[in-house]
């Protein structure tokens, strides 16, 4: 056998074991975990809602809603659908708010067109992705909380319309 084939397997063989050497594991640590797999958040915490402004419908809104963060101060996503008299989509807005607009959960009677608006707010990611139709889906759906001040406000509110219902009572 001639030498030129020796040399070659000779010199491949060393350069797939110098290889291997540089290959071999070592312990996985804090660092590497966020090398591979960086925050893709931009704050921790941070999540995205479904955002539109008066998109022609629900598939519409949700189809081309961007991709991006919520910012800092929100903390809900928030969904407020128009409706005519029969029931049928005029319009829908969503966005990311803080806990103030939330507190408007619920449908109410815009006119005597018989226009319709349902509003909901829900805490999560991209938790915002059916609208409300009627006072059931209508709601404010939180996984934390509320603080004890906004709960003084809330049952402070509930009991003054109670009251107002029992004065004014509606025919």
């Amino acid at each position: 056998m001639e030498p030129w084939p020796i040399v070659a397997w000779f010199l491949m063989l060393t350069f797939i074991g110098d290889r291997l050497k540089t290959v071999r594991s070592r312990d996985f640590t804090k660092k590497d975990i966020i090398f591979l797999h960086p925050s893709t958040t931009p704050y921790p915490g941070g999540f995205k809602c479904f955002t539109c402004e008066e998109a022609a419908d629900n598939y519409e809104c949700n189809r081309w809603a961007p991709d991006v963060y919520c910012p800092r101060e929100s903390k809900y996503c928030y969904t407020h659908h128009k409706l005519d008299w029969i029931g049928n989509t005029v319009s829908v807005t969503k966005r990311c708010v803080s806990l103030v607009e939330c507190l408007s959960a619920g449908c109410t009677d815009l006119d005597n067109e018989g226009i319709r608006v349902c509003v909901s707010c829900c805490e999560g990611n991209i938790c915002n992705m059916p609208v409300p139709w009627n006072e059931t889906d209508a709601i404010f759906a939180t996984t934390s909380p509320l603080n004890v001040g906004v709960r003084a406000a809330l049952d402070q509110t509930l009991l003054l319309s109670f009251i107002l219902l029992l004065l004014f009572p509606q025919p």
